[in-house]
């Protein structure tokens, strides 16, 4: 699985109260949810994520574990999240809906372009790589499938 993407970067700590405030978790419209994403560490962001890979600090993902945080952020359009580590709730939950992450420190600035191979355990920023953990063949089967859902219906 390989994911390319212009690089919005953000900081370490990112909970899951500053993806999705908790204002906005009483409707269920996932259009409400991509348009109001890190709206508290940044009104400006949630227009730039469309086909953005986020690269953010060590604990992504921390705080309540709800879902609507990796949910919100897919429907935003972001592609893939690379950080140095993240929540393991929020984890498994990006991964159950078929948001891809790479746990990995790497260098970047806003618009550098961001790919990374999933299956062979590559990020590259601006033509450097880095290594990071190859993710398991059952994660990537889940992503491939579009989240745990997908991978249900299709093997019925």
């Amino acid at each position: 699985m390989k994911i390319e993407g212009k690089a919005v970067c953000i900081g370490p700590d990112i909970d899951t109260d500053i993806i999705i405030a908790g204002r906005y978790l009483r409707t269920k419209d996932r259009r409400i949810w991509s348009e109001h994403v890190l709206e508290d560490l940044d009104p400006t962001l949630a227009p730039r994520l469309e086909g953005a890979v986020i690269v953010a600090g060590s604990n992504f993902g921390c705080g309540s574990s709800r879902e609507q945080a990796p949910v919100a952020l897919k429907e935003a359009g972001v592609r893939c999240i690379v950080a140095p580590s993240f929540a393991r709730i929020f984890y498994r939950n990006a991964i159950n809906i078929g948001l891809p992450l790479a746990e990995c420190e790497v260098s970047c600035h806003d618009g550098d372009l961001v790919s990374a191979d999933l299956e062979a355990g590559i990020v590259e920023v601006s033509g450097k790589q880095y290594r990071t953990r190859p993710l398991s063949p059952r994660m990537l089967e889940i992503l491939n499938a579009g989240g745990l859902v997908g991978l249900w219906k299709v093997k019925g």
